[in-house]
């Protein structure tokens, strides 16, 4: 394997482990429906902590997913987007969700999907 190949890998880990969070993907999901405020996408993303969904902004952010943007007004006002990274891995993950669904039958029938399997863990 090429070092490009390489570096492409852990950085897909690395993203990966970010997004794969309790709230990664809910706050994702959140900013590409075009919720973009602080306070619409705590609204939006029920039971998340004002602490943790910051927590997960910066996250994002740092790991080029979500752009923040500051309006330094009077008022805070902190709109987020998603990058065109960002935009492409919600477009993913909707692609394996459709993957999902083309294959429930079969994913079902797997013994880690079956209500009598012992939890995962």
């Amino acid at each position: 394997m090429g070092d490009a190949e390489q570096l492409g890998r852990d950085v897909a880990w690395r993203v990966f482990v970010a997004v794969s969070t309790k709230w990664g993907l809910r706050v994702l999901e959140e900013i590409g429906a075009g919720r973009y405020r602080f306070r619409e996408l705590h609204r939006a993303v029920e039971g998340i902590s004002y602490k943790m969904l910051t927590q997960t902004l910066r996250e994002l952010e740092n790991h080029g997913l979500v752009t923040r943007y500051d309006h330094h007004t009077a008022n805070p006002r902190v709109d987020y987007t998603l990058t065109a990274a960002g935009e492409g891995l919600v477009q993913t993950i909707h692609g394996l969700c459709r993957w999902s669904g083309a294959h429930l039958d079969q994913l079902l029938a797997a013994p880690a999907h079956r209500s009598d399997a012992p939890a995962a863990g």
